[in-house]
């Protein structure tokens, strides 16, 4: 069964960094587009970074240029740094991908959510 373990999240200061890390486990072929998305209380869920197999990066614009989105192949992992948080980057944020299954099947697996809050 595949699944996607997130860690890192938690509480910090307005201006400060944090770090997530997303591992896929369990039996698959291979990881295609891997994300992460956020969901701020009251709100929809938004897209924040998306890395495709090739590495290209795409980003939501409240996000561009302090998250840096990478991930290690190696290691079925993707990552999300993010610097110069604000108070209003505070929400569960959401582990995403789209995983080859078989080598002709695929799907779209979500982790559990970790809670990043930015506050003084």
């Amino acid at each position: 069964q595949v699944q996607l373990v997130e860690s890192g999240g938690g509480l910090v200061q307005p201006g400060g960094s944090l770090g997530l890390s997303c591992a896929a486990s369990g039996s698959f072929f291979s990881l295609n587009t891997m994300g992460w998305y956020r969901q701020a209380q009251g709100s929809q869920r938004e897209l924040v970074a998306t890395i495709n197999s090739d590495a290209s990066t795409n980003y939501a614009d409240s996000v561009r240029g302090r998250f840096t989105i990478s991930r290690d192949n190696d290691r079925n992992t993707v990552y999300l740094q993010m610097n110069s948080l604000k108070p209003e980057d505070t929400a569960v944020y959401y582990c995403h991908a789209y995983i080859h299954t078989t080598h002709r099947d695929w799907a779209q697996f979500w982790g559990q959510g970790t809670q990043v809050t930015v506050s003084s």
